[in-house]
């Protein structure tokens, strides 16, 4: 089984690292973080010095590296020692984010890429609205964007930055944050045995979901045409489909999805925006197929 990688991406001062350390503290998954240079993020354990990469041991097996070699031998060095569920690589120096983006997808068969996240600080676009090629290259291939230090600009600025960000990336959601102060399940792919329902009662945000167990096999092809018509308030759909050659787990994002073959309960999870609206659309949807 391939290993989830995410990338971290965005404004220079947006909030990256606040980032990283809310992942740190709350990801309850078995994590990697690489970053260029461990910087801002404290780091209370000794750092153990590998080939291609600094590594500090975190609680549950989790680990925060920084990088001091090539970047795919950090990978297979990170795999290969700690097998992580996630790794999550904050782009800061280690590459322009769609080479990087290219490099995972096209050269590192270990792994496959969940997210693309893009921090975005509201205050600097409100200041500095004029936007560089990276700049406009992170908020493209973006599959969430947030929208940072939204508290520091006044509403109609922030009406706004989202007008421009959505001129440049009309797919991905995007999340206002002050101290990027996001719910982390959010940021990446859903576990179906995970605690779903539990922990997003606990948030106060506008996002919802539903699941839904699909009784029957699926012809693939008919089911891959319903997930690429998905409708925008869908964010998120991870799952277990049975297909005529076997379970496959489908991993979606901001219209942006790939399957895995693997065995597991035939259910969906989807997550977005106003999901109470379009549910029973979507369940017919699937129904038909």
């Amino acid at each position: 089984m391939k290993t989830l990688i995410s990338i971290i991406t965005g404004f220079l001062g947006a909030g990256k690292t606040t980032l990283l350390k809310r992942i740190i503290d709350n990801l309850d998954r078995k994590f990697a973080i690489l970053m260029n240079e461990f910087g801002d993020v404290s780091i209370d354990t000794d750092i153990i010095k590998g080939k291609n990469v600094n590594i500090a041991e975190l609680l549950g097996g989790c680990v925060c590296c920084s990088l001091t070699g090539e970047f795919e031998e950090a990978i297979k060095e990170i795999i290969k020692k700690y097998k992580p569920e996630i790794i999550i690589v904050e782009t800061t120096g280690v590459a322009e984010p769609d080479a990087l983006v290219f490099e995972v997808s096209e050269n590192l068969k270990d792994v496959k890429l969940d997210s693309i996240i893009t921090v975005v600080d509201a205050d600097s676009l409100v200041r500095f609205p004029s936007l560089g090629r990276t700049s406009i290259i992170q908020i493209e291939i973006a599959d969430v964007l947030i929208l940072n230090k939204v508290d520091l600009v006044k509403e109609k600025q922030l009406k706004t930055v989202i007008d421009k960000i959505r001129s440049y990336n009309k797919k991905a959601p995007i999340l206002e944050t002050k101290n990027c102060n996001v719910d982390i399940d959010l940021l990446f792919g859903l576990e179906i045995e995970h605690h779903i329902k539990k922990k997003h009662h606990e948030h106060d945000n506008k996002f919802e979901f539903f699941s839904h167990e699909l009784k029957n096999k699926i012809k693939k092809d008919k089911f891959l045409g319903f997930v690429s018509n998905l409708p925008k308030e869908i964010y998120r759909l991870k799952g277990f489909v049975n297909f005529e050659d076997g379970c496959y787990l489908i991993n979606y994002v901001s219209g942006r999805y790939d399957l895995e073959k693997k065995n597991g309960v035939n259910k969906l999870v989807f997550i977005g925006e106003g999901l109470s609206k379009i549910k029973e659309g979507i369940v017919k949807g699937l129904e038909k197929l």
